[in-house]
């Protein structure tokens, strides 16, 4: 019950806060520079990274605002602001349009992918089980594989059950979420709720309450339940890389907390800013980052959390078909 008064908490902040963006954009005049200025400015209100990644957002504004003419079409205006927005180096960060959708892909192409789908498919074989977007399997070391790769698909809380119960007897599990982009926090707690024993504190986030660029609510503490269901007390090794961004590095932060898990790979992607929307004169969308969680020591995990250990894929192991993740967790189980 305390999780659900926690989310409707969130939803009344957020729908206050789109109403006071909506409110804000109807300033602007549905031209380019209107729309310009609209974007620059809910982003200027109420974007939660300016200081912590130290932008000069008037700056950004100078150069990308001397570009706007009066005739430019639409889809020039969009770009720009697409190059704007880009400046955040934020994954939440998107305008949509009819026509496309601005990205930022920079947190994870310069860094190594750790994962290579055709290798996992040669430790799953052809008779793993499916449940609730989980693939799951024991492996012929009798230690659990549990793959899960967006935390989008819900979990039900009868197929975690059935599936923790299967990896009772194993030595430990391995919970693989390489290259998982996010998704819910519901799902988040649903899963890492199953590897505590009591509450625990694992966080902190906070909320914009002004238009200046630090004008931020006191940090209110985020507590992962224990489940009253199946949980598990053997050894468990969470294997991360740099795809695992936004709800998923939200879990591998609170599975740090977790007194039997290790989180072995690549720092993860980041991206801890809760995010939001709001409407610009003519129509287009933009999510943006809000509210920034920290963890329990009141960091910022917005660029990413750190491994306990950290493996990077070796070459000669996918020569022969080896993911070295996974051969290292193994090592970890069983020298635990």
């Amino acid at each position: 019950m305390k999780n659900k008064k926690q989310y409707v908490v969130l939803f009344v902040l957020q729908l206050i806060f789109l109403q006071s963006c909506e409110d804000m954009s109807m300033q602007f005049n549905n031209d380019p520079r209107g729309n310009f200025d609209a974007l620059w400015t809910i982003l200027d209100r109420n974007y939660c990274f300016f200081d912590y990644k130290e932008i000069d957002w008037n700056a950004v504004y100078h150069t990308y605002g001397a570009r706007v003419t009066e005739d430019m079409g639409s889809e020039a205006l969009f770009k720009l602001m697409g190059l704007m927005l880009a400046e955040l180096k934020d994954g939440h960060v998107n305008l949509s349009a009819s026509h496309d959708m601005t990205r930022y892909w920079e947190w994870h192409e310069d860094y190594p992918v750790n994962f290579d789908a055709s290798i996992q498919r040669h430790y799953l074989g052809n008779d793993y089980g499916i449940s609730s977007g989980m693939r799951y399997k024991v492996l012929d070391d009798n230690i659990g594989y549990l793959y899960y790769n967006s935390f989008s698909n819900d979990l039900g809380a009868g197929n975690l059950d059935q599936v923790l119960n299967k990896m009772a007897l194993c030595h430990g599990l391995i919970i693989d979420v390489r290259s998982n982009g996010g998704g819910s926090l519901l799902n988040v707690e649903r899963l890492a709720s199953r590897f505590f024993n009591e509450r625990t504190l694992i966080g902190y986030i906070s909320h914009k309450n002004g238009p200046g660029h630090n004008d931020f609510s006191a940090l209110h503490p985020k507590y992962v339940e224990s489940s009253n269901r199946v949980r598990y007390q053997k050894p468990v090794v969470v294997l991360t890389n740099r795809g695992c961004y936004s709800a998923t590095n939200e879990f591998v932060s609170i599975m740090k907390y977790a007194r039997n898990v290790t989180v072995l790979g690549d720092k993860t992607g980041g991206g801890s800013g809760l995010p939001f929307t709001s409407e610009l004169p003519n129509g287009w969308s933009v999510r943006f980052s809000a509210s920034p969680m920290f963890n329990a020591e009141e960091e910022h995990i917005e660029f990413g959390v750190d491994p306990d250990i950290h493996v990077n894929m070796l070459q000669s192991d996918k020569e022969k078909n080896k993911d070295t993740l996974i051969e290292r967790a193994r090592d970890v189980i069983k020298n635990r």
